[in-house]
């Protein structure tokens, strides 16, 4: 498994290069494509690419795994199984994929965070105690991501499911929904960040 800095990989793949031919090797490093590992690993190296996400600290991450020519379905089943451990697997056949996954679930978490940290700043904002501003935004994004996970109902119904009609979640969700607010802007953002993995795999 590489997990080393992409900016040392062309140093370390070569390492292994007498491997090749034998082991599957499993890639989580970000912008480094298949097809440069093969470079430096040489042809006959059966290379899967993931892109986890750092709720995996926790046991709660999504991977996203691409196989490349030559991974055979043990390997891949190996490479399944390592990767169960910090959360679900999902395969991709289209390397293409790899870099709006890595914009949706790779950064993701961080667009978490944020909402996180917003909800507290306004909450302060309206009077409400730090300590419990922060505990109510933190346990809302934590609560909310669990019953997602439980429920069978997609997201855009439990958005409905909570907002009552000339309520308060209606007011404010008429702020989030506007035009150039939450969908575009998020929009732009994963747009933005599936640019940038493009980039950065050169």
């Amino acid at each position: 498994m590489f997990a080393v800095k992409p900016q040392n990989a062309a140093e370390t793949l070569p390492l292994y290069r007498r491997f090749g031919g034998g082991a599957v090797f499993l890639s989580i490093m970000a912008g480094r494509t298949i097809g440069g590992m093969r470079a430096l690993l040489g042809d006959a190296a059966a290379i899967v690419r993931a892109m986890p996400n750092t709720p995996a600290a926790v046991r709660q991450g999504v991977t996203a795994a691409c196989p490349g020519a030559g991974v055979d379905t043990p390997q891949r089943t190996l490479c399944e199984r390592l990767l169960q451990a910090i959360g679900v697997v999902a395969w991709v056949e289209d390397k293409g994929l790899l870099d709006p996954v890595t914009a949706v679930s790779g950064s993701g978490p961080a667009y978490v965070f944020l909402l996180a940290e917003l909800m507290e700043q306004a909450a302060r904002e309206q009077g409400i105690p730090p300590d419990l501003a922060r505990l109510l935004a933190r346990q809302t994004v934590t609560g909310s991501g669990a019953l997602l996970a439980a429920s069978p109902e997609d997201a855009a119904a439990l958005r409905v499911a909570v907002t009552s009609p000339g309520g308060t979640t209606e007011r404010a969700l008429a702020v989030l929904m506007a035009n150039e607010a939450w969908p575009a802007a998020l929009s732009r953002a994963i747009a933005a960040a599936t640019v940038r993995s493009r980039e950065l795999a050169g």
